[in-house]
């Protein structure tokens, strides 16, 4: 559990940022009036929804003479359309039943409704007083408004409907400038420091910042100035956007977050807009972080790539620089970023007083993997048989995230078994989904699975032979995962950062050991040794190009670039002849085929250790790591076999795969230092 301190009396001044009122009341409440009013006008007429007889003068004149027409019961006032002497007349009078041909909503139950309007003459004005309800006249400003209150109402609606919208979407749609960072309230659950492990270094890095900003004489004492910027630098999944939350806890400062991507917008100019607004929110509750994060999207080298570089981009770029370092300060503003990619970032944006530090967050070590593991652990109910440690050391490469990961996967796996407790077992099995994939209970016939078996047979036992014990064999199975048919697993004593000759040659022998193994036993080979081969070549190039290994010298001779990203320039470059090149391919063919050949001795000289490998893969699917030592010393296995094992890592994780699947098996610690593009050790192959 994350440790929550109390900071609502620690800062009970700061300034909060009022969250933004999507619906307003009052609007809801002027729709109403409004619909009340129309509703109002329509039945405040009495002939509102009713059909009326229309009369003459002449005709009502006849009515009412005759009798028909109620005394009292209707009303006449003057009509100015027919000048002095005009007057519009409603009422009701009796229809003649045997003549009548009204029907429908004409006849009501006592009468029907008329209505007349016209010149009266003073007789028929005297007449018609006599039954009727005079009234005043209106005003001419009494029948304009009765006359274009409908119109006014509906313009009104239309207004609020569509006006004012707009206007409430000028926090959003219509102000496109407006900066979209959010302000960190500390009222929520919150990280500290304590919550992040594995990157000792980098909290000490940004922790100098917090303790400025809580204490700024002290530096300022002996002419210390605060750093205007923190670049956070580090592969995906190692802490960046954690630790920067955690910068968030412990500092009693506004603190506002932003992505590399909220800058972006279709229309011209908003990026720069908004850097500038995002600023001006800072200056005002300074001193203030701004956690910029992925801030590659925005921060990309100018002028480069195809076609030249993007207006919108480095405009909002230049805004980001000038802001940041130019001639108004920003004073109290520390920005802090977080990239995976800072080879792309432009230089103006790395410089001092800029970004004045970079911290590097790489992936943790043995204990730094120990120290997550125990953070994350605090949620996940473990057995009191699981050693953190053990699991750390298992699992080299992984990043933070992957740890995490693999904890949450174990129980799952616990909980879908109905266990109370994650086990050892649950871990391993976890890991092993994590690296590899789930396992395929997929139906192989006998051929395919005897050509598994002897493959990873192959791998296993030249390994055991070969190896100084820096990487013991853990694991060989022929359970699929993945894509994998089949894969040996090898556990690392230690994490391994440099690869020396002897070592990087015993895993080209390695490699090649699952191909020499259905030389010998069918005489035949397949394409399940695909990815063995690709990466044994790539391990002897590097040992030829980059690593001077061989005969050619200590020279660098892989300056060969292609960067598909905009932020750089697309080049290809070769720094050495064709002869060169010619040697350079006679020697790695040579390092390949003398280990392929080495392989092919050990195999040859412990064929029966290779044939109970193989034969107890075919019966048991699994077996450890100890028991192919025991085959190769004894002969036979004589430690019982376990359906589920301890966890031990995948790292050296040798895949054969058929029907053209490549295989790719890792040594641990290799995939660091063989190339960048490689996935780290434990990682899905």
């Amino acid at each position: 559990m994350f440790n929550q301190p109390n900071l609502k009396d620690s800062n009970s001044n700061s300034p909060k940022t009022p969250k933004p009122q999507r619906f307003q009341p009052r609007v809801l409440y002027i729709y109403l009036l409004i619909l009340g009013v129309l509703i109002a006008l329509f039945f405040a007429n009495p002939n509102s929804g009713l059909s009326v007889k229309n009369l003459t003068i002449s005709e009502l004149i006849e009515k009412v003479e005759s009798g028909e027409i109620r005394a009292w019961e209707g009303t006449m006032k003057p009509n100015a359309s027919y000048g002095r002497e005009g007057y519009s007349i409603s009422g009701v009078f009796r229809p003649d039943s045997g003549t009548s041909e009204l029907t429908g909503s004409e006849v009501l139950d006592e009468g029907v409704r008329f209505y007349a309007q016209g010149r009266l003459t003073e007789d028929d004005f005297l007449l018609l007083r006599d039954y009727f309800n005079e009234r005043q006249s209106s005003t001419l400003l009494q029948d304009v408004l009765v006359s274009f209150l409908p119109f006014i109402l509906i313009v009104s609606l239309l207004y609020f409907l569509f006006v004012r919208q707009l206007k409430s979407a000028g926090r959003g749609a219509m102000s496109f400038g407006k900066s979209k960072a959010k302000m960190l309230t500390r009222d929520k659950d919150s990280i500290n420091f304590k919550d992040v492990a594995g990157c000792d270094e980098a909290k000490e890095e940004v922790s100098e910042v917090v303790d400025f900003l809580k204490d700024p004489k002290k530096f300022k004492k002996i002419g210390g100035k605060i750093p205007k910027g923190v670049l956070m630098v580090g592969p995906p999944g190692t802490g960046k956007t954690l630790l920067a939350k955690a910068v968030a806890g412990e500092a009693d400062v506004p603190f506002f977050s932003i992505s590399g991507s909220d800058f972006v917008e279709m229309f011209v100019g908003v990026g720069a807009a908004r850097v500038r607004d995002m600023f001006e929110q800072g200056r005002k509750n300074a001193p203030c972080i701004v956690f910029i994060d992925e801030i590659d999207a925005v921060g990309r080298q100018r002028g480069a790539g195809l076609g030249g570089g993007n207006d919108e981009r480095e405009q909002t770029l230049n805004s980001l620089l000038v802001e940041m370092d130019g001639f108004e300060g920003h004073e109290g503003v520390i920005i802090i970023a977080a990239t995976n990619r800072p080879d792309v970032l432009d230089n103006a944006l790395l410089r001092p007083g800029r970004f004045d530090r970079q911290v590097t967050i790489d992936l943790p070590d043995l204990n730094g993997r120990h120290e997550i593991l125990k953070v994350h652990a605090k949620k996940i109910v473990l057995s009191e048989a699981v050693d953190l440690e053990t699991v750390a050391r298992n699992t080299p490469g992984f990043s933070g995230a992957d740890l995490a990961n693999l904890l949450n996967e174990g129980a799952l796996i616990a909980a879908r078994n109905d266990k109370k407790v994650v086990e050892i077992q649950d871990l391993d099995e976890a890991r092993d989904k994590i690296s590899y994939g789930r396992e395929r209970r997929k139906l192989m016939d006998e051929e395919d699975r005897k050509i598994t078996a002897y493959h990873e047979a192959g791998h296993a036992i030249v390994q055991a032979v070969v190896d100084d014990g820096t990487l013991p064999v853990y694991k060989v199975t022929i359970i699929p995962r993945g894509q994998s048919l089949g894969s040996t697993m090898f556990m690392p004593k230690k994490d391994i950062l440099n690869h020396s000759k002897r070592r990087l040659l015993n895993q080209i022998c390695c490699g090649m050991g699952g191909r020499c193994a259905e030389e010998i036993i069918f005489d035949d080979i397949t394409s399940g040794a695909s990815g063995d081969i690709k990466m044994v070549t790539k391990t002897a190039r590097h040992m030829v190009c980059d690593w001077g290994m061989t005969e050619l010298g200590p020279v660098a001779l892989g300056e060969n670039k292609d960067h598909v990203f905009l932020g750089q320039e697309i080049q290809r470059s070769q720094n050495y002849s064709e002869s060169t090149a010619i040697q350079i391919d006679n020697k790695i063919h040579e390092i390949v085929s003398e280990q392929h050949q080495r392989a092919l001795d050990i195999l040859k000289d412990n064929r029966n250790a290779l044939e109970v490998c193989a034969q107890a893969l075919l019966e048991h699917e699994t077996i450890e790591g100890k028991h192919v030592y025991e085959i190769l010393e004894h002969g036979e296995i004589r430690s019982p076999i376990l359906t589920l094992t301890s966890t031990g890592d995948t790292a050296d994780g040798n895949e054969a795969l058929a029907d053209s699947e490549e295989s790719g098996e890792r040594s641990e610690g290799e995939d660091e230092t063989l190339s960048s593009d490689e996935p780290p050790v434990g990682a899905p192959a």
